[in-house]
């Protein structure tokens, strides 16, 4: 019986070892649901924060100018350009190994939103938008 519990106590040690100390790492380029962005993510502080380093569309097909942050709540960041927008903003790591939790801005209708985003495989992201308890999620998938 005592030779089981050697061998339990082992197997445990040796599962414990072989396990990732780190949590995993949300930084990198990735691409939005819909395909038409994509976000770079990297460290700021304590913090994760991205921006926008692509568009499928950069040139506005009515003005033939860039595409701005037109939608934009506040009426003076309007006329910015979208590449280097922020959208994850200052997020910070959770109690969950994978998961920040923070704001994200919705350039789709200029508001910023409570948020959280979180790491579920190698290339996937899980982005999470919420006005009170609704919510909406979108995947991202790794774009490097």
């Amino acid at each position: 019986m005592s030779r089981i519990f050697c061998w339990i106590a082992a197997a445990v040690v040796a599962g414990v070892t072989i396990v990732p100390a780190n949590a995993g790492d949300p930084t990198g380029t990735w691409l939005i649901q819909d395909r038409t962005a994509k976000v770079r993510i990297v460290a700021c502080g304590e913090a994760i924060c991205g921006t926008v380093v692509w568009l499928s569309q950069p040139i506005d097909i009515g003005t033939g100018n860039p595409q701005t942050d037109k939608l934009n709540a506040d009426p003076q960041m309007r006329n910015r350009p979208m590449l280097g927008v922020g959208i994850v903003l200052g997020m910070q790591r959770y109690g969950e190994e994978n998961k920040w939790l923070g704001r994200l801005y919705n350039p789709d209708d200029g508001n910023t939103y409570k948020g959280s985003i979180e790491l579920i495989g190698a290339t996937r992201l899980k982005v999470e938008g919420c006005i009170a308890v609704f919510c909406q999620t979108e995947i991202w998938t790794l774009s490097d």
